[in-house]
């Protein structure tokens, strides 16, 4: 009786090759953007491993990818390369998922990919929003000139306050996804594919009727906001031009210039705006497009004139403080230092 073959496990190499065309790609449907996060994150991984372990990245095997590999990866990235901690997280989640991944195809490894995966994310201080008041944007956002350049920047500007998009969703906006009736709004294209509609003001709409006659040349799948190659504004581009218009109104508005202003900070101001005018958690975070209204609370978190307020509406306690004499000879002369 012939005895059963053992089984081979598949190699490292077509495990990548396999997570990236079959899981990735074909099961979970990943976005672009999201798969290039994955690659690059394990690149960075495969070039260190290759250094540690004194092999070439197709020679790593799943057991070489130890704890200690991983620990000693993540300090190169903080160390070394001076990522930031959520960066460091966004690799560790990249290499997770591609370990998850190949525990299932090579069980033979399951232990050692058991054990990669007890590396933990690592916890950081969540900063206060940037976010800039209702009279500093109106001081970035100006008044358009007469040149095509300042009339498309006045619109990229008056488009990501309106609205509170992120710059990939303004830059990726083409002519068809701007709807101009009575219900006028814009079609945005946002993380993870998913889609929302965002209501448009009428001085907007009216900005965005005047740019499409001074561009009749801009087709329905043309970008709305595009450069001068009649290509879609790329994020540095963006960034430029934001920092132009934050240096002109800075002569207006001085408290610009203690700000780092940039274009998720318009997101914030967009939905500061909305909340202190009543608009409710849920309504805000569909306006946004957040995953999760714990995002949104964030924002209550950075206006202090919000929790004045609420402070006013509570009594103040009658408590007479008397001093504090300390009942030990020792106590009362650390309490004199």
């Amino acid at each position: 009786m012939r005895e059963p073959t053992a089984a081979k496990s598949p190699s490292f190499p077509a495990l990548v090759q396999s997570f990236f065309t079959e899981y990735l790609v074909t099961q979970r449907a990943m976005s672009p953007r999201t798969i290039a996060c994955y690659r690059d994150g394990l690149m960075l991984f495969l070039d260190f491993a290759a250094r540690k372990l004194g092999k070439l990245p197709c020679a790593v095997r799943l057991p070489d990818i130890d704890p200690d590999l991983i620990l000693a990866f993540l300090d190169h990235l903080e160390q070394q390369r001076h990522n930031t901690i959520r960066s460091r997280n966004l690799r560790l989640t990249a290499l997770r998922t591609f370990l998850k991944f190949a525990g299932r195809r090579d069980v033979l490894s399951l232990h050692a990919v058991e054990r990669a995966l007890s590396v933990p994310m690592k916890r950081f201080e969540q900063p206060m929003l940037d976010f800039l008041t209702h009279e500093e944007m109106l001081a970035v956002l100006g008044q358009p000139g007469e040149s095509w350049i300042s009339r498309r920047d006045h619109l990229l500007f008056a488009l990501l306050y309106n609205t509170g998009a992120r710059v990939s969703e303004i830059t990726g906006v083409r002519v068809a996804d701007v709807v101009l009736d009575a219900a006028a709004c814009v079609h945005l294209h946002g993380k993870g594919r998913k889609q929302r509609s965002v209501p448009l003001w009428k001085t907007t709409v009216n900005e965005v009727r005047q740019w499409l006659r001074v561009n009749p040349s801009l087709q329905r799948d043309s970008a709305l906001l595009p450069n001068r190659d009649g290509h879609p504004m790329t994020r540095s581009n963006v960034e430029k031009r934001l920092d132009l218009a934050v240096a002109r109104a800075t002569l207006q508005c001085p408290s610009l210039g203690k700000k780092r202003v940039s274009p998720h900070v318009i997101r914030h101001a967009t939905a500061m705006r909305l909340l202190q005018s009543g608009v409710a958690f849920n309504i805000i975070a569909l306006w946004l497009g957040h995953e999760s209204p714990n995002t949104t609370h964030r924002y209550v978190e950075a206006d202090l004139a919000m929790k004045e307020k609420a402070l006013a509406r509570l009594k103040e306690p009658a408590t007479r403080l008397r001093r504090y004499r300390p009942p030990d000879a020792l106590l009362a002369f650390l309490q004199q230092l």
